[in-house]
């Protein structure tokens, strides 16, 4: 770790921006308050007051703890739940510094690891006349080495982690208000402190480094499990508070653009979910995964940040009328329309993990043009990222040999264990896929259909709440 720096009363009042927006730079040494932590203390306490964050403190330590906050809280779907705990430390006798740990908590024992199965190859299976074929991502160690640089800094837990960003970000609205205390000799309008706090998770790492206005990053995922849907959740929240606007694109069928539009400028009622799930795309014979409670949280998780006021936007563009490479110019049409309209925006898009391939061929057509492929050429700044992952479960749909049916149900899923925490990591070259990088999940648990879960039911019971038993 650098060591500590100072950061000066006007380079701190030019850096801090708007009023109530959550910084996405995080410096990797720490914030240093440069006065006594006793006179430091009760702003850090307005702070959490002010952020809607409710703690108890022991005063005769500077300890404060805060109570549980749920991510994008009200969701349909039981999720997860931060609490800080943060400790004042002297740094010397005239500066000061703070602590921050973050803990998190989850009912369906998501962040519980079972054994682990270090096998880095991560299965996919497409169809070809109706029988599976297996693919895999590059099996490259020094493509798909632990992160090194930003990433290192941050390699513990996401159970109990000491969290830098929400450190800088208590600096950032604390400061502001102790300057205007001190004499300074060019007056600075002072930015105020947040009036409300999103949780967004814990921040995932390398993220900020390949997010811009302006690009398009492709995803591509294994379809059916938690992590994924509440990864874009997350990269979504902590773009936005930082005053990026996002595009999700989901690959869901085009027919289903007006009732998602709609859900998301709803209250989310159980009205509003009751014509959201009328489509039969989520009735589906054969889920897919792409239509799960997952999926349908993450659509909720979206609809609240929009709710706020945040610049979040999201579209669909599948095509599940056509194949082959036909299928492939349209979803890139479709796509190709949103980006060229809105260019001052950023485009997250997800989808299986054939159709973000920058690389031309597959193995059973050498003249496959995947969209990636075709998007590469008519945008300037586009990036790839296949799924990586832990051991774990998927919901996925697999033909029966017996049948020739499609069989859908949990199946399990085998990666490799490259810690807990949420991650980008892009290489020096692109491999034979033409992915860039990779997106970490973590350990992989599958999400059933959001149908057999009582979403868009009236009469379903409501999600859990986050109580003492977590």
């Amino acid at each position: 770790m650098r060591s500590t720096v100072k950061v000066g009363w006007l380079a701190l009042l030019l850096a801090v921006g708007c009023a109530g927006r959550q910084d996405l730079e995080t410096p990797d040494y720490e914030a240093i308050y440069d006065m006594p932590l006793e006179e430091m203390w009760p702003s850090v306490r307005e702070y959490f007051k002010d952020a809607n964050l409710p703690y108890r403190e022991d005063r005769g330590s500077l300890v404060l703890e805060t109570e549980w906050k749920q991510e994008f809280g009200g969701s349909k779907i039981a999720g997860y739940w931060h609490r800080y705990m943060v400790i004042g430390k002297r740094e010397t006798p005239t500066k000061s510094k703070l602590w921050i740990t973050r803990i998190t908590k989850s009912v369906n024992k998501t962040l519980s690891q079972p054994g682990k199965e270090l096998d880095w190859s991560m299965s996919r299976m497409v169809f070809r006349g109706g029988d599976p074929l297996v693919l895999s991502v590059e099996d490259d160690e020094d493509r798909l080495a632990f992160p090194v640089g930003e990433n290192a800094f941050y390699m513990e837990s996401g159970q109990g982690t000491r969290d830098l960003t929400m450190e800088w970000r208590v600096f950032r609205g604390v400061m502001p208000k102790l300057a205007k205390q001190q004499p300074t000799k060019t007056e600075q309008p002072a930015a105020k402190a947040a009036s409300t706090f999103t949780e967004c998770g814990q921040s995932i790492l390398g993220l900020k480094k390949l997010a811009k206005v302006g690009g398009v990053m492709l995803l591509g995922e294994l379809h059916g499990t938690q992590e994924v849907p509440r990864f874009i959740a997350q990269s979504v929240c902590q773009l936005v508070t930082s005053g990026m606007p996002v595009t999700v694109g989901l690959e869901l069928p085009v027919e289903n653009e007006d009732r998602i539009s709609a859900f998301l400028q709803s209250q989310g009622g159980d009205v509003d979910w009751l014509k959201l799930m009328e489509a039969p795309f989520w009735r589906s014979p054969y889920p897919d995964g792409r239509g799960s409670e997952a999926v349908a949280n993450m659509l909720e998780q979206l609809r609240q940040l929009r709710a706020q006021g945040l610049d979040v936007a999201v579209f669909v563009y599948d095509h599940p009328k056509l194949s082959g490479q036909q299928r492939e110019d349209a979803l890139t049409k479709t796509v190709l329309a949103r980006v060229k309209a809105k260019p001052e925006r950023f485009h997250l898009v997800m989808s299986g993990n054939i159709h973000p391939r920058t690389a031309k061929g597959l193995p059973w057509d050498k003249q496959y043009k995947p969209m990636g492929y075709l998007l590469k050429d008519q945008v300037e700044d586009v990036t790839a990222l296949d799924m990586a992952y832990d051991s774990g479960t998927a919901w996925i749909c697999a033909a029966n040999k017996q049948t020739s049916k499609l069989d859908c149900g949990v199946k399990e899923a085998k990666g490799k264990d490259n810690g807990d925490r949420f991650f980008m990591h892009t290489w020096s070259s692109t491999n034979k896929e033409g992915y860039h990088g990779v997106f970490y999940v973590g350990h992989v648990t599958a999400s059933e259909p959001a149908i057999n879960k009582g979403l868009g039911n009236p009469d379903a019971a409501p999600a859990p709440s986050p109580a003492s038993g977590l």
